[in-house]
This record gives structure tokens, C-alpha cells and sequence, in this order.
């Protein structure tokens, strides 16, 4: 097959053309190629989205056309163009479970009711509440205009190569804990979490295009306890599980940033964010590694990526929040911060 990739370069983007050169197939990358290089065995055809395509993708006469084309796009007007550029290609696009309106109820299979779709290209450094409804109308042109359409819509996307900082968080400081040392950990240890690897994801995309798959999807891994997946990163600490209720009011923050306890939401206001149903797209060849194995090869890449961003409460601030949690409870509590040189 002959795939082209709108991107290449980062992440999932960057892990779809890997994976689609792997299995042996024409890979073209379309992008300004500022941030990284492309897999080995891909081509790399420069494009800013904001311009008009380039001859070599542009016109048939120079060999265009595609079997399929993967976008991870957020923006409808830059969607809209790759889509009318090869509308008789299959179009597979990554939304996201932010595409759902309703972050508290776990969505069943097929279910959930989406946001009003957004057909504007805003910047989400000044609307972020844009992204999931931008999302919604990328997935409307994307049914729209090709000739076959593929949704998926993955929850947290995580493994090497991660640029957000959430998982990363967590590889790296349990990586590094020592035994019997005392890591602060968010909220309940019964709270839902899930989490997909960058690697199976993208083989599944590719897998898809392969077969001519169309439909729309959750591409998520198996809903587990946070307690369960930060066990499955084999650290031999102590978890301190602190209530949400204390980290709110000692300034800590949820999910993402360099306050934060990544991983962590509000609840009940987004028990559904990170608890959707893998089922179908399981039955559809979704085939997911364990989470030691993602934590691992994390962990592994952060050692050999010095660069790499992880995001979090500091060392410091970590034992700040957790001497707090110990003073609040009072004497004989058991609550005891862990000693720092």
C-alpha cells in the first residue's frame, strides 16, 4: 500500500509511519519536518498545512495517489484540505474520547453523546475548551468528503516518545524510588485510569487501513485501578494515597503541568474520561501489551532521551505536600513523610 502520513514526526504520528514502513509498505510523510526526523524508509515531502500542497502530492501525474491517508490533525480546516486533496482514499483520523461531552459516565459500546461540532480553527493556547468540539467537526468532514472514513478516538496515549509529560511522570519516579521509599500518589487507589501505548496504537491504524476497516472506534486500552497501573510499573515504594480533596486545597494539580500529580482527575466529575469500553475495538484487532512492559521501555527511553519531558510535582514539592498531609492528621496518625536528607 501507499500511505500517506500528515505528520511523521512526533509521537503517534511519527510511530503510525514507523509501523506502516515495518510492514512493508510506501510511507509518505507530509509535514514542515521542523520537529524531528521521519522514520527510516519514509519520505519526507515538505508541507505547511497552512499552504497549498506541494506538486508531489498534489499532482497525480507525479505518482499522488494514495491508498490511505493518516491524519492526528485537531484543526477542520487543515483536515478538510488532506481530505480534499485525496477524497478517493481511505481516511483514517485520530480524534479523541474528548470528542464526548460527558467526561462523568463511562461510555458503553458506541455510546456518548458528542459535543456540538466546532468548524473553526482556533488556538487552543487561548480556547482550550475547543479541542474536543474542533475534534467532533475533523470527524464530520473526515465522513464527509473521503470515500472511506475511519474514526478512532483514543483516550491517554503513552509510551516512548511521549512529549506530554503525564505517563512520563510516573515512569520516572517510580523508576527511580527506592525500596520502602514514600511516593506520593493521587486520590483513591480504586480510581479508574486507562491508558494506551503509542506502539499498539499505531499498529492497529495501520492494521485497519490494511484491511479497509471504516467505523468509529475507542482506541483505549483496558480500564484498570490507579493503584494497579502504577503497581504495574514494579516499583518496590510506598504509595501515600492522598485524597483530592487535600491536593485541591494545597494547590496541586490534576492531569497535566508542572504542579501537578499527573493522572489525576476530579471525581466524580470525569470518572468516564479514562474508563471507556476497549471491546470493540478489541474485536476489531486491537491487540494491547502489558502495562509493565510500556512502563519498562519507558522508562528505558527516558534514560537514553535526556530531552525528554516529564512533568510533576518537583522532589521537593512532593515532600512538602506529604509532611502537610502527615501535620494535618496530628500525632499517631502513621502518616509519617518520608526523611529527606
Amino acid at each position: 500500500m501507499r500511505i500517506l502520513v500528515l505528520g511523521g514526526t512526533v509521537f503517534l504520528s511519527r510511530e503510525v509511519a514507523a509501523a506502516a514502513v515495518d510492514r512493508g509498505h510506501e510511507v509518505v510523510c507530509a509535514c514542515r519536518g521542523e520537529s524531528g526526523a521521519v522514520p527510516a524508509g519514509a519520505e519526507l515531502v515538505r508541507w505547511d498545512w497552512s499552504e497549498e500542497p506541494p506538486a508531489a502530492l498534489a499532482d497525480p501525474g507525479a505518482g499522488a495517489g494514495f491508498d490511505a491517508v493518516v491524519q492526528v490533525g485537531r484543526l477542520p480546516g487543515v483536515v478538510a484540505r488532506a481530505v480534499a486533496l485525496l477524497p478517493d482514499a481511505h481516511h483514517l483520523f485520530v480524534s479523541s474520547v474528548s470528542a464526548y461531552a460527558d467526561d462523568a459516565s463511562p461510555a458503553g459500546p458506541g455510546q456518548g453523546v458528542l459535543h456540538p461540532a466546532l468548524h473553526q480553527d482556533l488556538d487552543l493556547a487561548e480556547h482550550p475548551a475547543a479541542y474536543g468540539p474542533m475534534k467532533v467537526a475533523c470527524e464530520e468532514v473526515v465522513r464527509a468528503g473521503a470515500a472511506r472514513a475511519t474514526v478512532v478516538r483514543p483516550g491517554l496515549i503513552v509510551g516512548p516518545g511521549d512529549p506530554t509529560g503525564r505517563f512520563t511522570y510516573w515512569a520516572e519516579r517510580l523508576a527511580a524510588a527506592g525500596a520502602g521509599e514514600r511516593v506520593l500518589a493521587p486520590g483513591s487507589p480504586e480510581d479508574v485510569v486507562q491508558v494506551i501505548d503509542v506502539r499498539d496504537l499505531a499498529a492497529w491504524i495501520v492494521a485497519l487501513a490494511e484491511r479497509g476497516t471504516t467505523g468509529t472506534y475507542d482506541a483505549v486500552g483496558e480500564p484498570v485501578r490507579i493503584a494497579d497501573l502504577l503497581a504495574a510499573a514494579g516499583t518496590a515504594a510506598e504509595l501515600v494515597w492522598v485524597d483530592a480533596e487535600f491536593l485541591a486545597a494545597h494547590g496541586v494539580e490534576p492531569w497535566a503541568g508542572p504542579e501537578s500529580l499527573p493522572l489525576w482527575l476530579p471525581r466524580p466529575a470525569y470518572d468516564g474520561m479514562l474508563a471507556h469500553d476497549p471491546t470493540p475495538a478489541i474485536d476489531a484487532g486491537l491487540a494491547l501489551r502489558p502495562l509493565a512492559e510500556t512502563f519498562a521501555d519507558t522508562a528505558a527511553w527516558l534514560g537514553a532521551e535526556p530531552g525528554a519531558v516529564v512533568t510533576g510535582l518537583s522532589r521537593d514539592r512532593e515532600g512538602e505536600v506529604l509532611a502537610e498531609w502527615a501535620a494535618a492528621a496530628g500525632p499517631g496518625s502513621g502518616r509519617v513523610p518520608e526523611a529527606r536528607a
